[in-house]
């Protein structure tokens, strides 16, 4: 409950930006991917720090303590702040918030009920995004001030809820640079079998997902003739739906002992995203948008389970997370980072995303060269 009512808040506060950039007449095509990368900076600069936080603290306060920084951000959303800086702030909030989220389901769920857990958080995350950008979008076309006043009582929502959350094991911080720290605890955790796998295979997941999505904002007012951010939302509902299926069956499909298998429904994203630049109409494109998202479902929830398992057993599972969190923000931040170039340099989204789906298949092939065969 907690993380869905903070997801939900966190997306519906996104399409309240995209609502109120829409609506700014003299906006370049580059601002919106700039927004994105605001929120995702902070991932890749609090790494160092977000892991040991979330692993030397009580989880429970952390979390409130998050989600009132989020709601901080929204706050200057509305009192006319510049955008790209009151999102940032939302992201700060994120950013400490996503290793204690994902930290402590090891701590609740034992070895073989993992990726259940997983499948269970993936699929009520999704569900919270898609409800989020629906009611952002919805709420944002009628009123953005209403949309972030509701936003900043969901995020005080959710930080009263995680009051009722186990405190969690804590453990003992480490002393000296926490930037030389988190460098060694890289190169440990480098060093596990499985691990570059689920590392850079989630790096390259999210690489896909944020770039995505920004592609589409572009996308769909040039192909599908969208008029406003409610079509947008609505029709990321396949993308969202196909997602929750993903998640919901694979713990039957992928254990942990077998990951390996986790590249078949990621080479298969990759053709879906490539054809979904092929199509014309809006029921061909949500079709391909389901595949994009039953298959990035089934690849990213084995991958957060394996990797939770291997920092639950050496560094810790919330500096796991927030390292999994650097590489994934890193890819965000490439691919976002090279459409919001190209965009500036007047590269179409369909070419955009026929690209994207190239680097998709490449870097499956690529990542999976790490894999040993037991894994397979």
């Amino acid at each position: 409950m907690a993380q869905f009512l903070s997801a939900f808040a966190d997306n519906a506060v996104l399409f309240t930006v995209i609502a109120i950039v829409m609506h700014s007449p003299h906006t370049e095509s580059w601002y919106i991917p700039a927004v994105q990368s605001a929120f995702t900076v902070a991932y890749v600069v609090l790494a160092p720090w977000a892991g040991e936080i979330a692993d030397t603290h009580a989880k429970p306060k952390i979390l409130l303590q998050a989600n009132l920084l989020k709601a901080c951000g929204a706050l200057l959303l509305l009192f006319n702040v510049e955008p790209i800086l009151a999102y940032s702030v939302v992201g700060i909030g994120a950013a400490i918030y996503n290793p204690v989220k994902y930290g402590i389901l090891p701590e609740l769920a034992d070895y073989d009920q993992l990726v259940k857990a997983n499948s269970l958080m993936e699929g009520s995350t999704i569900l919270a995004i898609l409800l989020g950008m629906l009611a952002g979008a919805k709420l944002a076309d009628y009123s953005t001030q209403g949309a972030l006043m509701a936003c900043v009582a969901l995020f005080i929502v959710s930080a009263l809820v995680t009051l009722l959350l186990p405190t969690g094991e804590i453990k003992k911080a480490v002393s000296g640079s926490k930037i030389i720290a988190f460098s060694k605890e890289i190169k440990e955790f480098f060093q596990l079998d499985g691990s570059s796998f689920a590392v850079l295979g989630g790096g390259l997941f999210w690489l896909a997902a944020a770039t995505l999505r920004v592609i589409l904002i572009a996308w769909a007012p040039l192909v599908l003739m969208t008029q406003n951010t409610t079509e947008i939302a609505t029709l990321t509902l396949f993308l969202a739906i196909g997602i929750i299926i993903g998640s919901a069956i694979v713990p039957r499909l992928i254990p942990l002992e077998h990951i390996g298998r986790a590249r078949i429904p990621s080479y298969l994203m990759a053709l879906a995203v490539l054809a979904l630049s092929f199509t014309g109409t809006m029921w061909s494109a949500r079709a391909a948008l389901l595949v994009v998202g039953m298959m990035g479902g089934m690849f990213i929830v084995p991958v957060n389970a394996v990797l939770q398992e291997l920092g639950k057993e050496t560094i810790g599972s919330g500096r796991a997370v927030a390292l999994q969190g650097f590489f994934n923000n890193i890819g965000m931040l490439l691919g976002v980072g090279c459409y919001t170039l190209a965009a500036a340099n007047h590269t179409g989204p369909v070419l955009a995303m026929m690209a994207l789906g190239g680097i998709i298949f490449i870097g499956t092939f690529l990542v999976s060269l790490s894999l040993r065969r037991q894994n397979l």
